[in-house]
């Protein structure tokens, strides 16, 4: 918002300078970009959403009223230079309009007023000219620059239509119809859709609500007969309207915020009346005003105590009731406190808090001590989510890997390879670009192109994680993901960096699952498409799916821009179902064992596809309790080995708690287990 300074005054009697008044307004909760000079002082602010009533000289005019203690000035006092005496207003109960208005959308345009005005089309003056430059706005003409000066002036947006090119002589306020087009003034043609609000005559839209005007419609130099538009408009449909046909104005930048419900009829009052200080026009018929439901302004109740309480530091009683008049509000005494009317124009003001902010504004938040607040409950437990992700990104971390942060909106094409058979990425409605078009059914597609962004920058060995959401047609869930290329382990002076592997992937998924309470996943092949076959494995616990994880499939990698020469593995896991089927931890204190382990190694022959995991569960289900670990150090397939058979050597550790075991009681044991694994798997011992 350009705030010009002479403008200012016109409203407000101000003798500090423009950099004196940036000040005093910065310390009332205002951001000043700028103070420029010139032949017309100008301060530009950054007026936040919530202050839309600010988005104008009278609001910010309002605002120094208060700081300085000086009253506003009425339209009759205002200066505006070298003009002739205010003409009549117009008035509601005069003459029949030439123009017929029908409001038949009562909740996307609450009010909705209009006058007829008989004009002569010129230059404007200098003085309404250079202020309106200064406040970097186009003079255009009288009409269309009175409409300009009032929103600037008091923030009521207004628009003029050249009555003699409206078909009927009417205006009708409704929806857009399907496949309606209107070309705006800016020489566009638009498609409007059914939950647009538009300002049609007779015959078709001839301007979008809130937005901009049409150009069939448009005053020029021939029109001599206009209808001053003054309403107000639903925030939410303006907002969406101008998202979605890309078209951002000075109007729907206010009433998208918020307009007051009782200004349309002072926005034309007030151009009526520069109207005739310009010689540019007259009222013809009565001001027409349609507001179905009238609104009553809003009353809350201010507490005194509630006062001490946010800003911690009681406010004289004498000084609240001042502070919230000078900005507008009717304060009334009432038990423990205030009643306050809440003007139209403050819609950001909603509840007490509110009230006290304004109170804490202009009593200074600069005077305010610094204390901490008085705590009535015990500070409540940590988010378990936050905490949870928070463990994810140690281990994480601890297991050598970064972690990567990526838009959760990506390009179709990306997302399908990772979408279910038969399903479809969620779609987006309005999105920025093709390039975030649907929301991610997983985080690979993220990790996979930030690893190909640092392989194109030379980094062979990449790897990455991520914790974060995913989006399918059953919901958000969380998910843990991670992508790995290059070298499994670092260069060393005993050996080689070796290339990273299945299992380098496999021994961080088990050590994330072990971190969130799942002790031992089970790994199975998978058959995921975009996963090579053989390389590959669906991670789960008691037939609940927890993820998958393998070597990504060439194609894939190289659609994103990966080498498909490289090997990339990847991981993903559901952490919202490992919540739900982890254990709950258990701290359990053991004593040193005091009686020595007996090791024996079994080697055997099995099936090639046979899993590690069967034969480890077999063994551990026909040994006794005092079979301690099971580990395999050696797998072999060769010269020796018959085809489709593999070699697997074994440790197994025997240890009993309150006694040293006999050399009798392991091979009793190591007998049962060649048994059974002979008669399940149909191994041969070596």
């Amino acid at each position: 918002m350009r705030l010009v300074y002479h403008w200012l005054n016109d409203l407000v009697a101000v003798s500090e300078t423009p950099e004196q008044l940036a000040t005093d307004l910065g310390l009332r909760g205002f951001e000043v970009a700028s103070v420029e000079h010139g032949y017309q002082p100008v301060i530009d602010f950054e007026i936040t959403a919530n202050r839309p009533d600010c988005l104008n000289h009278l609001g910010l005019a309002r605002e120094v009223s208060a700081i300085y203690g000086r009253p506003l000035k009425t339209v009759a006092d205002r200066g505006v230079p070298a003009g002739r005496p205010d003409a009549e207003r117009p008035r509601s109960d005069a003459a029949p309009s030439p123009v017929s208005v029908t409001l038949e959308d009562a909740e996307l345009c609450p009010r909705y007023c209009a006058q007829v005005f008989e004009v002569t089309i010129a230059s404007s003056p200098d003085w309404l000219a250079d202020r309106l430059t200064a406040a970097g706005v186009r003079p255009i003409n009288n009409i269309v620059d009175v409409t300009n000066y009032v929103m600037l002036e008091m923030g009521q947006p207004m628009h003029a239509f050249d009555l003699d090119r409206l078909a009927g002589g009417a205006l009708v306020i409704r929806r857009a119809r399907a496949g309606e087009t209107l070309r705006t003034l800016d020489s566009v043609d638009r498609t409007l859709a059914p939950d647009m609000l538009v300002i049609a005559d007779a015959e078709r839209p001839a301007a979008i609500g809130g937005v901009m005007g049409g150009a069939g419609s448009e005053v020029g130099a021939s029109t001599t007969r206009i209808v001053l538009e003054s309403a107000c408009f639903q925030p939410a449909t303006v907002r969406r309207t101008s998202k979605r046909l890309n078209l951002k104005t000075e109007a729907s930048s206010r009433f998208e915020r918020g307009a007051d419900v009782e200004a349309p009829p002072a926005g034309i009052a007030r151009a009526a009346a520069l109207f005739a200080q310009l010689g540019a026009g007259r009222p013809v018929g009565g001001l027409i005003d349609r507001y179905p439901a009238p609104r009553e302004p809003r009353q809350l109740h201010l507490r005194a105590s509630r006062i001490t309480r946010i800003l911690g530091q009681e406010v004289p009683a004498g000084d609240v009731p001042r502070y919230l008049e000078a900005l507008g509000f009717g304060v009334t005494s009432a038990s423990l406190g205030w009643s306050v009317t809440v003007p139209t124009y403050r819609v950001d003001v909603t509840r007490e808090v509110d009230l006290i902010e304004e109170v804490g504004r202009h009593h200074g938040f600069d005077r305010l001590p610094v204390t901490f607040p008085v705590l009535a409950a015990p500070q409540p437990a940590p988010n378990a989510r936050l905490e949870r992700e928070r463990r994810i990104r140690s281990v994480m971390t601890a297991a050598g890997l970064s972690e990567s942060m990526t838009f959760a909106f990506i390009e179709r094409h990306a997302a399908l390879p990772f979408c279910a058979p038969g399903t479809e990425p969620a779609a987006i409605a309005n999105p920025l670009s093709e390039k975030f078009a649907v929301l991610r059914p997983s985080l690979l597609p993220g990790l996979v192109d930030s690893c190909s962004h640092n392989r194109r920058r030379g980094r062979k060995d990449v790897r990455l994680f991520e914790t974060g959401s995913r989006f399918t047609a059953d919901g958000e869930r969380r998910a843990a993901a991670l992508a790995w290329s290059g070298t499994g382990s670092q260069t060393h002076w005993s050996a080689e960096a070796r290339t990273v592997d299945f299992f380098d992937v496999k021994g961080v998924v088990e050590l994330l699952c072990s971190t969130l309470g799942v002790a031992a996943p089970e790994f199975s092949p998978s058959d995921a498409a975009w996963l090579v076959r053989g390389r590959a494995a669906t991670v789960s616990i008691r037939r609940v799916t927890l993820g998958v994880m393998g070597q990504l499939a060439p194609a894939v990698a190289e659609a994103r821009g990966f080498p498909a020469a490289e090997e990339l593995y990847v991981a993903e896991l559901d952490v919202d179902a490992l919540e739900a089927t982890a254990s709950p931890d258990e701290l359990r204190a053991a004593s040193i064992p005091k009686y020595p382990s007996i090791v024996r190694d079994l080697s055997i022959l099995v099936g090639e596809s046979l899993p590690a995991a069967a034969v480890r569960g077999t063994i551990r289900s026909s040994a006794p309790s005092t079979l301690e670990t099971i580990r395999e150090f050696d797998r072999y397939q060769g010269k020796g080995v018959p085809d489709g058979r593999v070699s697997l050597s074994l440790r197994l550790t025997f240890r009993s708690s309150d006694r040293t075991l006999t050399d009798d009681e392991v091979e009793a044991a190591m007998t049962a287990i060649v048994a059974a694994v002979q008669k399940i798997h149909g191994a041969e011992r070596r």
